[in-house]
């Protein structure tokens, strides 16, 4: 028996993401049947009200097949409560943890979708009032923390209440099923592993491109920006989950062991590397999909001499036998020319090719796992074109996954809820994880922070900075949308 308690219940994240994502868990049968959900806000609600908001939740973010179901959505309704609570007050918490005993409940899941400033005083409250004993877990949302300190500090204050295996800090990229099945990729294809290293690899490339601003968030992205908002949390954990060694099983530490010996294995940047080998943007008025946007600073909520990027490239490096002189090549950004997540593992060219020059240069054989908007994996080869000669040409073995699965795709925040309810810590990431990134970060922002002139402007639908084709084409590489355009 489980009840989920969702702190921010009346924001946006639960709204658009966390809501949804539990109906559709409760729709497919996959929450027990004496589940409870209690959301908890500020504002003064009653059930009533929260359970319209809820319903306004589903019918316009749900998938359609399990939003069509007046059944299932008055079924879940009927489990749905309200509590009032505001972080601060002890009385709010005295209310919540009666309602948290009438139900009886053996696990009580508390999810903080709210900004990292209240993490601490809600866990302190819960502590108080006994609500995070015996079965009890929390889930943080990121960002957790501004740098290196703010973590190590946010952390601490979390273990002085929590045991680390209660402590669930999310990635939602981590619940995406591409994202896992890059284990399966790595470490269960007999043919992979003795190509993955630096022997047989050219280079890494992992790009997450969006094509929407900031929307109603000005002013939270205008105090995080991308480096903080994609690269030190999804980037940097899919370079760990490509790069690292076999574990020694599929225990969730033992995974999650190796990820972070490639975190600390980053090579850290002098303030004269960073100038060298990082590219920052922010986006100014263009066109996305045909239809005129504004720049950054004009967005609602940004000041108009920001100095924020919108947009980071970096070439990264990992210091250890198999990654040695192996770039990996990382880029995120807003107002992209398309919505986009890859990872593009290049290969080493042949040593000699034998049908001459006529050919002209060739690309070399790629692995090109894509996250979304659909999720499948192409490895490209070179075949021959039908008729007279030899012209050879890119062929891709293509494994669409809508197609190899007749299996409902679960959604990550889905996977991570359902993960988190069962105990599952492996899609979440550890303390030391997280250390280990921002300690990466760091010197990066530090150098920024100093560099006055060092931000570039792109055209929003455009694929960003001219500098972020510079700093591959100068290594005799480019992103994957340049060679399709060339």
């Amino acid at each position: 028996m489980t009840t989920f308690v969702l702190f921010g219940g009346t924001g946006d994240l639960a709204k658009r993401k966390i809501i949804p994502a539990l109906y559709s868990a409760f729709v497919n049968g996959r929450l027990d049947a004496s589940f409870s959900f209690i959301g908890a806000a500020r504002e003064a609600l009653s059930e009533e009200e929260f359970r319209a908001r809820v319903t306004a939740s589903i019918e316009t973010y749900a998938s359609k097949d399990s939003a069509n179901s007046p059944e299932k959505l008055a079924a879940f309704l009927a489990l749905t409560y309200y509590s009032k609570i505001d972080a601060r007050e002890a009385a709010d918490f005295d209310v919540l943890k009666q309602r948290l005993h009438t139900s009886d409940a053996n696990a009580t899941l508390f999810y903080l979708a709210t900004g990292p400033d209240i993490f601490i005083p809600v866990v302190e409250q819960l502590s108080k009032h006994g609500l995070v004993e015996g079965n009890a877990r929390v889930v943080v949302e990121k960002p957790l923390g501004r740098d290196a300190q703010s973590a190590k500090d946010i952390n601490h204050s979390l273990r002085n209440y929590l045991n680390e295996n209660q402590i669930y800090r999310i990635d939602h990229y981590l619940g995406k099923e591409m994202v896992q099945n890059l284990l399966a990729l790595r470490f269960a294809n007999s043919f992979l592993e003795p190509l993955w290293n630096r022997k047989w690899i050219q280079d890494v490339q992992i790009s997450i491109s969006e094509q929407v601003g900031v929307e109603s968030r000005g002013d939270f992205y205008d105090h995080t920006g991308a480096l903080r908002d994609m690269v030190q949390n999804h980037l940097l954990q899919l370079v760990s989950i490509v790069a690292m060694e076999p574990p020694v099983n599929a225990n969730p530490d033992a995974i999650r062991d190796e990820k972070v010996k490639v975190l600390r294995a980053l090579h850290k940047f002098s303030p004269e590397e960073v100038s060298k080998k990082t590219v920052r943007g922010q986006y100014r008025a263009g066109a996305v999909d045909g239809k005129p946007v504004v720049g950054y600073q004009s967005e609602p909520g940004v000041p108009t001499a920001s100095r924020n990027e919108t947009f980071v490239a970096i070439r990264a490096e990992i210091d250890n036998w198999r990654w040695a002189g192996v770039p990996f090549y990382l880029r995120t950004g807003k107002r992209m020319a398309n919505r986009s997540a890859e990872i593009t593992i290049n290969f080493k060219p042949i040593p000699y090719s034998i049908f001459g020059k006529s050919q002209g240069p060739m690309r070399s054989n790629r692995l090109v796992i894509t996250l979304q908007p659909e999720e499948s994996v192409q490895l490209f080869l070179k075949a021959k074109e039908p008729g007279e000669g030899i012209r050879l040409s890119d062929v891709a073995l293509n494994l669409d996954f809508a197609e190899a699965s007749s299996s409902r795709r679960v959604e990550s925040y889905e996977r991570l809820l359902l993960d988190a309810m069962h105990g599952d810590l492996t899609l979440f990431v550890r303390d030391d994880e997280l250390n280990a990134a921002w300690a990466w970060i760091d010197p990066i922002m530090s150098a920024w922070q100093n560099d006055s002139e060092g931000l570039k402007s792109y055209i929003a639908g455009s694929w960003g900075p001219a500098a972020s084709s510079y700093l591959l084409a100068q290594h005799g590489a480019a992103w994957g949308e340049e060679y399709v355009d060339a």
